[in-house]
């Protein structure tokens, strides 16, 4: 029979709040297993009777039949015809390999990770908030999404497809996607795209990755924006390669600096439609040079095209990629600030050669983009709902940014200067100095207001401190009401 210390410690385990979605037989039999787990009961050690274990638990004998032969199956008891039921003599749980309070102490320990891993899991990743709240960044206005159209769309999908959109898809991407895609990005960004030469992903961040690793190798050096966007910086720490950064002005990347580097640099990695943070368009001129650096030196043009669709003033500049006639730029675009982030669709239009090595690459990340998601695209951007779309929340994004524009001089001059830019999804904005950035943001932070400090965003030279405003996602009340009480947040921070 059990010792009235183990038989408690039974009755503990079944009476456990956290355990009463589990059947009553589940929960003694993982009480019984947990008291051999622990060498409470030792190798042949004899368990109750199941009769008299039914009588002291208060419960039927079939449910400790059902516990014991479960202990059974998995061979922590053995059961003797007229003899009982005995623990099993596995040396895994036997006393004496009970694992010691410091070898448990060490296993919650920080796990031995590879160099690559560490710099992974050191960056922090790239997180998204999942309920976006004033100002969040680079988050576009999902209320407004037509979803009863997407919905019937999918069902249109589902009708015609069949079985077809429930099996594995092509790791390229689904041509009809691939079509439309190359179709929009040569109409409305001057790219030279043909669908054999795009890649469905899940985001742009995959793309970046996939360049990184599969264009560099670790101690590689690539140019980068300063600031940069955060993803890419983190993505090409992770693949070991040293980012040279080179200072961003009101044209753009500094391409002179590029030219005077004297080391060598197999790529080049720019948000040149729209430069984040700062929002400066590059200059064509600059855009010229870069592309004949790029092929004196065959290095790599990384071109991050994130939120291109959304221009408030003046027309667009074509993407580099249109504008380079040696194949030396990879353009990445994404639907995340387009739709709806949640939609988790990217792409890259690819130089010729390297469209089957990014596709085999892919295969090892996660195999394909759902179909039904890839499909249902395809229809949406074929019957001109993309296109609609876009240009709906254009107008309604140029808005809201002269909105929050206004909001801003009228209610912090005295401690933000608006750099109103020509496009995008958030504004930033510099600090006058009254304040410190780090503040700043607690102050924000603190009142429910979300806000990213530039200074982070920084690899070299001197950042000017200030923060990003995203704008897209709220409401013309919604924007007020943060301004408003982010004004009295920063005032507080002043005097205190």
């Amino acid at each position: 029979m059990f010792k009235h210390s183990q038989l408690e410690s039974v009755k503990a385990w079944i009476a456990q709040p956290a355990q009463a979605g589990m059947p009553l037989h589940g929960r003694i039999q993982r009480a019984i297993r947990q008291l051999i787990l622990d060498g409470a009961l030792g190798p042949k050690k004899p368990l109750p009777a199941s009769r008299a274990l039914a009588k002291s638990l208060g419960v039927s004998r079939d449910t400790i039949e059902a516990a014991y032969g479960q202990l059974h199956a998995e061979g922590f008891i053995d059961r003797r015809v007229g003899s009982g039921s005995f623990v099993a003599e596995v040396t895994e749980f036997a006393p004496g390999r009970r694992q010691s309070p410091r070898r448990t102490q060490s296993l919650n320990q920080a796990p031995a990770l590879s160099r690559r891993g560490n710099a992974m899991f050191g960056s922090g990743g790239v997180s998204e908030q999942l309920l976006p709240r004033p100002f969040a960044h680079g988050v576009p206005e999902t209320r407004s999404f037509p979803l009863a159209l997407w919905e019937r769309l999918g069902r249109q999908v589902l009708r015609e497809t069949g079985r077809r959109a429930l099996l594995h898809g092509d790791p390229q991407g689904i041509e009809e996607l691939r079509r439309a895609i190359a179709d929009y990005v040569n109409l409305e960004r001057g790219a030279r795209a043909t669908a054999e030469r795009v890649l469905i992903l899940t985001s742009s961040q995959q793309a970046l990755t996939l360049c990184a690793n599969m264009l560099l190798d670790p101690g590689d050096r690539i140019f980068i924006e300063d600031p940069a966007y955060y993803g890419a910086r983190k993505a090409f720490d992770a693949a070991g390669l040293e980012c040279v950064p080179i200072r961003v002005d009101r044209h753009g990347i500094a391409v002179d600096q590029i030219k005077a580097e004297t080391r060598k640099v197999k790529a080049v990695f720019l948000t040149p439609s729209h430069q984040f943070p700062a929002g400066a368009t590059l200059a064509l001129d600059r855009r010229l040079a870069l592309i004949e650096w790029a092929s004196r030196h065959q290095a790599w043009i990384i071109e991050d095209d994130y939120d291109s669709e959304f221009h408030y003033a003046g027309k667009p500049t074509a993407c580099l990629q249109g504008l380079d006639p040696h194949d030396r730029t990879i353009y990445i675009g994404t639907f995340t600030k387009s739709l709806f982030p949640g939609l988790r669709i990217g792409y890259a239009v690819l130089p010729p050669e390297l469209v089957k090595p990014m596709t085999v690459a892919r295969t090892l990340l996660d195999g394909h983009s759902a179909p039904m998601a890839q499909l249902t695209l395809a229809r949406f951007m074929e019957g001109g709902h993309f296109g609609a779309h876009v240009r709906s929340m254009r107008g309604i994004y140029a808005d809201r940014l002269d909105l929050l524009a206004t909001l801003v001089g009228k209610h912090l001059p005295q401690f933000l200067e608006a750099r109103v830019p020509d496009g995008g999804l958030q504004m930033p904005c510099a600090l006058t100095g009254v304040i410190s950035e780090a503040v700043a943001v607690d102050a924000a932070r603190r009142v429910g207001i979300e806000i990213m400090g530039l200074s982070a965003l920084y690899a070299g030279g001197k950042p000017e401190p200030g923060f990003l405003m995203g704008f897209a996602a709220y409401t013309p009340g919604e924007i007020e009401g943060a301004v408003r009480k982010l004004a009295s947040a920063l005032l507080a921070a002043a005097k205190s």
